[in-house]
């Protein structure tokens, strides 16, 4: 078993190392970020916290955060299962697809890791892509033709990372069917549910066959929880994911729970200010795309938080990405998802930061030199 480099985190990491510093995190996909503190002020108990038997939690995860998601999703208590983050909740799932000449169905770009896990536990990965000329959007008929009996899931992830393209509730329910009709598991990663910048859209718990996959990283911007959740309507694959996590992981952290657990009963307030700070941004980078259009092309995100502009001439925006971090601003290279000539940035991990970064990228844009360059 042999796993490929992880370009995207090898290229973050610089946030915390380089020299000069990074100033302004515009390539992290996270939101403004919680302090323990602003976490507790929402209604915490310090002394409860500091109570705390610290000892193993049920695999499942505490019965208290498990019933926080299933009210959140409308769904019953057993099919919710804690994992350590989304990533071990996919772990979890490759793993049981994992069967001699299986295959699986994923976006490209998306989630780097999943190529990687998958292919390591010897999955073929068939890729549907989404394409800037048709506004990210998932073409049905080409994910469609990819299935075949040996199709063992079908994945989407919205709002999508890194595109920040939304799937629609009607086409949600057309790859559901399409998928329940063949007994091929349809897996909805909503990591950046319930984020929109337009109408917002039901959870795909709703449908009676849907994986679901949800984190605290990302829309409740609570990443240094590592805690994530899988609803599983199926009960043989619940009894897989959780024998699989008591060989991985065992269990989760106990205070890491009982944080969870205070910010889902507090979510409206993490959510919207996640909102409030993406409403603040984005507007921002429609006037950067707008001011820049020589340089740089775009498509507005429909949610979440991060967008996937590109370099108008076509160039590997690699280069581009290395010079502006040495001007302290941090941003992901396109190659990191397979995509060489885009670029990845966030639009709610700076926070309060976001203005300025997006001046100091602007600054950056306006160089005779590096206009030169960009156009090359």
């Amino acid at each position: 078993m042999k796993l490929p480099p992880f370009l995207l985190d090898q290229w973050l990491q610089q946030k915390f190392s380089a020299d000069p510093p990074i100033e302004f995190d515009l390539g992290s996909s996270t939101g403004p970020t919680w302090t323990l503190r602003e976490l507790l002020a929402l209604g915490g108990d310090i002394e409860e916290l500091l109570a705390t038997n610290l000892f193993y939690t049920p695999p499942d995860g505490s019965a208290a955060l498990r019933e926080e998601l299933a009210r959140m999703h409308g769904v019953e208590l057993e099919r919710v299962l804690v994992m350590t983050g989304a990533s071990e909740a996919l772990l979890v799932m490759f793993h049981l697809a994992a069967e001699p000449g299986a295959n699986v169905v994923l976006p490209r770009p998306g989630f780097p890791a999943n190529d990687g896990v998958a292919e390591s536990l010897g999955l073929e990965v068939r890729h549907y892509t989404l394409r800037a000329t048709d506004g990210f959007q998932i073409d049905l008929d080409e994910v469609r033709k990819l299935v075949d009996r040996h199709t063992k899931l079908v994945l989407v992830n919205s709002p999508h990372n890194p595109t920040g393209a939304v799937l629609g509730e009607a086409e949600m329910e057309v790859l559901h069917d399409f998928c329940a009709e063949r007994k091929v598991q349809f897996v909805s990663d909503e990591v950046y549910h319930p984020i929109y910048h337009g109408p917002a859209m039901r959870s795909a718990a709703r449908l009676p066959h849907a994986t679901v996959l949800g984190d605290f990283s990302k829309a409740l911007c609570l990443s240094g929880l590592r805690i994530g959740w899988m609803i599983e309507p199926d009960a043989r694959r619940r009894e897989h994911y959780r024998n699989a996590r008591s060989h991985f992981t065992v269990s989760g952290t106990v205070l890491g729970e009982r944080l969870a657990t205070l910010a889902l009963q507090h979510r409206d307030a993490i959510y919207d200010r996640t909102h409030r700070v993406s409403k603040i941004n984005l507007p921002l980078l429609d006037r950067l795309f707008a001011g820049h259009a020589d340089l740089l092309r775009w498509v507005r995100p429909a949610g979440g938080m991060t967008a996937f502009p590109w370099l108008a001439g076509g160039a590997n925006a690699r280069e581009f990405c290395r010079s502006l971090a040495q001007s302290g601003v941090l941003m992901a290279p396109g190659d990191c998802f397979g995509m060489p000539a885009h670029f990845r940035i966030g639009l709610a991990a700076s926070g309060e930061g976001f203005s300025q970064g997006i001046e100091r990228l602007a600054e950056f844009l306006r160089s005779a030199g590096r206009r030169s360059a960009l156009h090359a």
